[in-house]
């Protein structure tokens, strides 16, 4: 996968197993890797680099599939805001057929990056969330994208339309406030790292939910 943003993530970042998945390795971001120096010098509020880690609720939704490869083998699976593809990767290994969904295009490289170390095809997608549900999708998996209101506010009516038309919705996450939790039924817990200063601790915990039917 020749190309600057592949080379930039291949000498910056290492290629690590997951601590909690160690039968997964993903290219990730270390003291000396300088993330930094991936921001426009005209931008003041640079993407932040989420495809450069795990985090918790894709960790919940990663080893949930790995556990229980049952639940996606045989299935179309979409990873929502997909990140470093972790959870597209382990629903992959479990026998789905996996589309990614990233905006970021360090995240998009990083995704084929990571997908190729681990003997894996992931099929990336474009999707709007003011578009229609995506067509032939069985599973959408959504790994951490409530971690804000402004997100939260658009991603759960999109989850809904998508719920509405026949799609299995799953949600990893570590209850961030901005969790719509009363719309959710709480699935499985695992421990889980994250990055930052929790990112060793494996008394962090990260949940999967099911979204629950609109109450009529």
């Amino acid at each position: 996968m020749p190309g600057p943003i592949a080379d930039f993530i291949e000498h910056s970042l290492r290629l690590e197993p997951v601590p909690s998945l160690p039968e997964i390795q993903l290219y990730t971001a270390h003291a000396g890797s300088r993330l930094s120096r991936l921001a426009e010098g005209d931008d003041p509020d640079p993407p932040a680099p989420y495809w450069a880690y795990a985090w918790a609720g894709g960790l919940a939704l990663a080893q949930h599939f790995s556990s229980q490869p049952e639940l996606v083998a045989g299935k179309s699976v979409l990873d929502l805001g997909a990140g470093s593809g972790l959870v597209g990767i382990a629903a992959a290994r479990a026998g789905a057929r996996v589309f990614a969904a990233e905006i970021d295009a360090y995240g998009r490289v990083a995704i084929g990056l990571n997908a190729a170390a681990n003997g894996i095809v992931i099929e990336l997608v474009d999707i709007d969330l003011a578009d229609p549900p995506p067509a032939g999708v069985a599973l959408i998996a959504a790994g951490d994208v409530f971690y804000n209101s402004q997100v939260g506010a658009v991603m759960l009516p999109y989850l809904r339309r998508c719920q509405a038309a026949g799609i299995a919705v799953l949600i990893g996450d570590p209850d961030r406030r901005d969790l719509p939790r009363d719309q959710l039924e709480l699935v499985a817990s695992y421990a889980v790292g994250d990055v930052g200063d929790a990112r060793d601790k494996t008394g962090r915990r990260g949940s999967v939910y099911r979204l629950l039917p609109p109450q009529t």
